[in-house]
């Protein structure tokens, strides 16, 4: 869809909206490196559409984007945290002492990705330690850290296709790698017993320094040609897939959606990914999306209630808006969201 050809109900979100005099006029939003190709679009958008400043939309990550939305009330304070884990209570308690009393939690959907091959191809049922066995640098082979040198999926599980492996996976940069790395790699390499050995390996300071070193093992992929980075968007990744017939690609779920006449999607722990297995928790390569409003900059920095409303209108986070085609799988509760959204209701305890 045209992002300059919004439909009516997203443009009645923005009908009543005037620019009020203020020393900020721009809204600050920084946070997770996952949300943050959504929030562009949505920004953008948002700008050219409204009287309002597009956004500024910075990265840095979840944890970091929260702490910089607790640093305080007022306009040298950003306005919303992206985050693509939910806050935590060292958040909250964070925010209350800093006289941040009042935050809106917007759940506006959930990312998940999939691996898919050629149509015509062999069917595969994978786990996070079938991928990370078939990608890693080094792998575990007889309680012992050694290099990976297999050829085919079948050298890393038995039940997988005699297919030599070559797949095609979301390049750094790309906002899927954030959820490939840690639902993935990471899980996988838990599973296969690495991330114990890579620890005891670590040579690091202190404990933390050590954990980081074990994850960054864990993230690392074999540079022999097997697993290949993509930094474009997911129809490069289905054109490398056409014309490597016997190649594995990541897809975001609605990109595989709208090619099943050319994709055959795996399964990840016998879970065949969908709207619903995702929405409900039971895919296991997803998880939800958030972003946290400062309820106490509403009617004081502009556009900050029509910007967030902006984003969960059908047009941007609907089953057909503009997100769901970079991957973004809408949350069925998205009204409810709204709803709250609407009466600026604040997030209550954690649970």
């Amino acid at each position: 869809m045209s992002l300059m050809k919004l439909s009516t109900s997203a443009l009645a979100v923005l009908a009543a909206s005037t620019v009020v005099a203020s020393a900020r006029d721009q809204l600050q939003i920084a946070g997770s490196s996952t949300v943050l190709p959504y929030a562009t679009i949505v920004a953008e958008a948002f700008g050219e559409n409204t009287d309002f400043k597009t956004p500024v939309v910075e990265g840095g990550g979840s944890g970091a984007g929260r702490k910089k939305l607790c640093e305080g009330v007022g306009e040298g304070t950003i306005d919303i945290a992206n985050s693509s884990s939910r806050i935590k209570q060292s958040d909250i308690d964070l925010c209350a002492a800093n006289g941040v009393t009042e935050i809106m939690e917007v759940r506006f959907g959930y990312d998940g990705i999939v691996f898919a091959s050629d149509i015509n191809g062999p069917d595969f049922a994978l786990t996070p330690a079938d991928v990370w066995g078939a990608l890693t640098a080094e792998t575990v082979k007889d309680g012992a850290l050694v290099a990976n040198t297999a050829k085919t999926w079948a050298d890393v599980n038995a039940a997988l296709p005699a297919q030599d492996i070559l797949a095609f996976i979301p390049g750094t940069k790309h906002g899927t790698r954030e959820v490939f790395d840690t639902k993935v790699l990471e899980e996988g390499c838990k599973a296969a017993g690495a991330y114990d050995l890579f620890l005891a390996a670590s040579t690091g300071a202190d404990d933390d320094a050590k954990k980081a070193d074990a994850v960054t093992k864990c993230h690392t992929l074999r540079a022999d040609g097997a697993s290949v980075d993509i930094d474009g968007d997911y129809t490069e990744t289905l054109s490398r897939i056409d014309a490597n017939k016997t190649a594995v690609g990541v897809f975001g779920l609605s990109f595989y959606e709208n090619n099943t006449d050319k994709l055959k999607v795996a399964t990840i722990d016998g879970i065949v990914p969908s709207v619903e297995t995702i929405s409900k928790g039971e895919y296991p390569v997803s998880r939800p999306l958030y972003f946290y409003v400062k309820k106490a900059h509403i009617g004081v920095i502009p556009g900050l209630k029509e910007y967030v409303e902006f984003f969960l209108s059908d047009d941007m986070a609907g089953p057909e808006g503009a997100l769901a085609d970079y991957g973004l799988v809408p949350d069925p509760e998205l009204q409810a969201t709204r709803d709250a959204v609407a009466a600026e209701t604040p997030m209550g305890p954690l649970q």
